[in-house]
């Protein structure tokens, strides 16, 4: 059993409707094939197949699921899968299933050591604890997750609906994330794999300073680039560029050039991993890790409270790594 769904703060998003969540769940163990089949029999729908690593199942109690390997070089455009169907040349034909069968090929190759994914619709909150009766699934089926092998580093990611795109909001849920981070992280007990990797980062040092400074007041425009100057990457465990990709699009994509970026007006929190080897684990033990956030960003008395404290800790922090560093010079 998981934990009991904790509630937001603010359950309603920016056009005053009830808030939705997407989540994205990585693991390995089991191919493409059956883990659409599992979606499907959980919750219904009809299976399409895109190409050998991507399946989505459409019209299912929740909407749509995308489930794939997790590469782009595994899937043939779309693009060339129509031009095959039209193409009376009969070279270009053959150009394009050359092209259709690499991509099949590094999907054989990749399917070795990248993870599957189940990518859902954006659903209500409230139906959270419906997926976690998938992990359960994906669980007794031999699905594997982040710390069942050496190569694994695998997430399980969470995009809540952002409840308001006011800069001094999204300027609170930050601060609140960059404030609670070092204690997510150990709460997760991070898989060390994940640590190594670059795929979920901390943010620089010198941006969180900036950003928990209590004069630190920026506009929209000035919040988005102060944010992509120190942060041009996805790999964030907070990663804000989808959000700003949706509300100031020109500002990222100037100095972004990654077409992996989706606008979409959430939060794409990318820290957990996925722990399939815990019964208790689920998508609800994440969110309920997360919604600590939401919560501290809140309060705005609290808030302005801790970040005091993390400067101050900070500071005291940096001081001693520098009396550190002076008396070795004198050693």
């Amino acid at each position: 059993m998981t934990d009991a769904l904790i509630p937001p703060p603010k359950p309603t998003g920016a056009d005053g409707k009830p808030r939705h969540i997407g989540v994205e769940v990585e693991f390995a163990g089991i191919d493409c094939r059956r883990a659409a089949e599992l979606v499907q029999e959980r919750f219904g729908g009809e299976l399409e197949e895109l190409d050998p690593y991507r399946f989505r199942c459409r019209d299912s109690r929740l909407g749509d699921f995308l489930i794939e390997l997790d590469s782009r070089y595994a899937h043939p455009p779309a693009r060339a899968a129509e031009a095959e169907a039209k193409s009376e040349d009969e070279i270009a034909r053959f150009w394009h299933q050359l092209e259709a069968d690499l991509h099949s090929t590094i999907g054989d190759i990749g399917s070795l050591w990248l993870p599957v994914e189940i990518v859902t619709a954006p659903i209500a909150l409230e139906d959270l604890p419906v997926l976690d009766r998938l992990t359960a699934d994906l669980r007794a089926a031999g699905a594997r997750g982040t710390d069942e092998g050496l190569f694994y580093a695998f997430a399980t990611q969470l995009n809540p609906e952002v409840p308001s795109r006011a800069p001094d909001d999204i300027l609170r849920h930050l601060q609140a994330y960059i404030i609670l981070a070092e204690g997510l992280r150990q709460e997760i007990d991070l898989d060390v794999k994940r640590q190594l990797l670059p795929f979920a980062s901390p943010f620089p040092r010198s941006y969180q300073y900036k950003v928990l400074e209590p004069d630190y007041r920026p506009s929209l425009a000035d919040l988005v680039d102060d944010y992509v100057e120190a942060n041009p990457t996805r790999n964030r465990e907070l990663d804000l560029l989808p959000l700003f990709a949706e509300i100031a699009p020109e500002r990222v994509h100037e100095r972004v050039r990654d077409p992996l970026i989706k606008a979409r007006p959430t939060f794409h929190y990318r820290l957990p991993d996925t722990r399939l080897t815990d019964p208790t684990w689920g998508i609800v033990t994440e969110w309920n890790r997360w919604v600590r956030v939401e919560r501290l960003a809140a309060d705005s008395a609290r808030l302005a409270q801790a970040a005091e404290q993390f400067l101050s800790h900070s500071l005291e922090r940096r001081l001693a790594e520098w009396g550190e560093k002076v008396r070795g010079w004198f050693q």
